[in-house]
């Protein structure tokens, strides 16, 4: 059986942070959020053109001492909004400090339409790892909150998590 670890960044209406908690209530497993030194602030539309300098230019910016140390876990679960195409910068500041050799890592990212390359990013920062499980939740275009993915197909991926830490 394999230990599960739950790792997921989330800033405006909390898609990401909902599918989080969501898996988690459904496995039992341990679950942590990146946050940022610094916070984020102004507008979402602020917030939206400083997130693409940041993608634009490779920034990771520094994120807070996590509660959890991914050495006891087996399995370890990232999730991140999709920003500009890819993963949160938070989540490549994340990904780069951890060492991901015999892990098992399940990506999974929330998006508004555009889901970009954020997977085969996440795979490409997770050197060492074997992903499996991985999925895409889409949400409206306008920046809300309403999930447009098929709840069976949550779901299903929820139970596929849980079959794979059997």
């Amino acid at each position: 059986m394999g230990k599960l670890l739950i790792v997921y960044y989330s800033w405006s209406n909390g898609n990401t942070r909902n599918i989080a908690e969501r898996l988690q209530k459904e496995t039992g497993a341990d679950i942590a959020k990146i946050e940022t030194v610094k916070p984020y602030e102004g507008s979402y539309q602020d917030v939206v053109d400083q997130g693409k300098r940041e993608v634009d230019c490779g920034f990771q910016p520094e994120i807070k001492s996590m509660p959890c140390n991914i050495t006891d876990y087996d399995i370890i679960a990232v999730g991140t909004p999709t920003w500009w195409y890819t993963m949160a910068p938070a989540v490549l500041t994340y990904l780069n400090s951890q060492d991901w050799n015999g892990k098992t890592v399940i990506p999974f990212m929330t998006n508004g339409g555009w889901p970009g390359h954020v997977i085969k990013d996440m795979e490409k920062a997770c050197k060492g790892a074997k992903l499996a499980c991985e999925m895409q939740v889409q949400f409206d275009s306008s920046g809300g909150d309403y999930l447009e993915t098929p709840e069976r197909d949550i779901l299903q991926w929820i139970k596929n998590v849980k079959n794979l830490c059997k």
